[in-house]
């Protein structure tokens, strides 16, 4: 049997990030979570995840800037942008999860970002 696909969460939403913790563990992932930029590096480092999901929106450093960053200084790692914001705001190059997230956009994402991830 394969390891759990490793995902991390970024969200400032206590509501989002449960939902999205939900969604993730349902397709049998092993999720971490951070409400800032600043704990999700520190989490990064700690969990090495394949999947890092950012909400753009958030205190401090916000998610354009983190995004940024992980894709500077963990190039392998794929970036899901989560936001109430209009896709046309979001920076490219990563697969995007409009708000509200559903369980079928989680497994999609999944599908796309980390290809030994199977269907639960």
């Amino acid at each position: 049997m394969t390891d759990p696909v490793r995902v991390l969460i970024v969200d400032d939403s206590e509501d989002q990030l449960q939902l999205l913790r939900t969604y993730f563990e349902r397709a049998g992932c092993v999720v971490s979570v951070a409400g800032t930029a600043k704990d999700a590096m520190l989490a990064w480092d700690e969990s090495q995840p394949e999947l890092t999901v950012i909400d753009l929106v958030l205190p401090g450093m916000d998610g354009w800037e983190l995004a940024a960053h992980l894709r500077s200084q963990h190039p392998d790692c794929a970036i899901a942008i989560t936001s109430v914001l209009g896709e046309e705001h979001y920076p490219e190059g990563h697969v995007v999860l409009p708000k509200p997230v559903t369980n079928s956009q989680v497994r999609h994402a999944l599908t796309q970002t980390v290809p030994r991830w199977k269907a639960a």
